[in-house]
């Protein structure tokens, strides 16, 4: 893979109306191919106005939003896609949605799961964390992963989890997309801390 990759979004856990503007500061300044509503609350409502939120902003700037987990909002909201973290029902969902909305998997750090995915319809497969963590396992989706499955496999695949620059630096000729979230969002300025993340792409 030569191309450099491209700017996959990822919104914070909880969002209010403020946030529009900050999502549109940043997507009128970085060019972004896709912004993922990832919130930490399952009280529909919430998810529902936060869904409205983001949706006007990204479509305004013809960016794609898809939404995890939440399938059956999809249509409802008029969203894009999907980004399963539990791609077990992916086959099924494919076959009842047909070809045209994204339906992304995150696959952790397993090649036979992101294959296994990727053979059922998949658009893209997330492998994470890329970077250092201490949560969840602690096991790391390491540049190996992303070298072989972009010179092996065709469907796009996305590293995402405590990305900093240098991990950055390291995948940015063995990955199709970045995805980034809070390590944009805890900054004061995301347009600029963004600017300095994407950086190796530029370079």
């Amino acid at each position: 893979m030569t191309d450099a990759p491209q700017l996959y979004l990822v919104t914070p856990s909880d969002i209010d109306a403020s946030f529009a503007d900050r999502l549109a500061a940043v997507l009128g300044a970085h060019e972004v191919a896709c912004l993922r509503l990832a919130l930490a609350t399952q009280d529909e409502d919430r998810v529902m106005r936060a869904a409205d939120i983001c949706r006007d902003v990204a479509h305004k700037a013809d960016v794609p939003l898809v939404i995890t987990d939440h399938a059956a909002l999809v249509d409802r909201l008029g969203l894009d896609g999907v980004h399963l973290t539990d791609p077990r029902g992916l086959r099924k969902l494919r076959a009842d949605w047909g070809s045209d909305p994204i339906i992304g998997a995150y696959c952790g750090a397993s090649r036979h799961d992101g294959l296994t995915a990727g053979e059922a319809g998949a658009d893209y497969i997330a492998f994470g964390p890329a970077g250092n963590s201490s949560l969840g396992t602690g096991e790391r989706a390491d540049i190996d992963l992303f070298a072989w499955w972009s010179e092996m496999i065709e469907v796009p695949v996305v590293a995402e989890g405590s990305l900093d620059l240098p991990t950055i630096t390291a995948l940015a000729q063995a990955t199709d997309f970045i995805a980034l979230g809070e390590e944009v969002w805890s900054a004061e300025d995301p347009v600029a801390r963004l600017a300095e993340l994407t950086a190796p792409f530029r370079g």
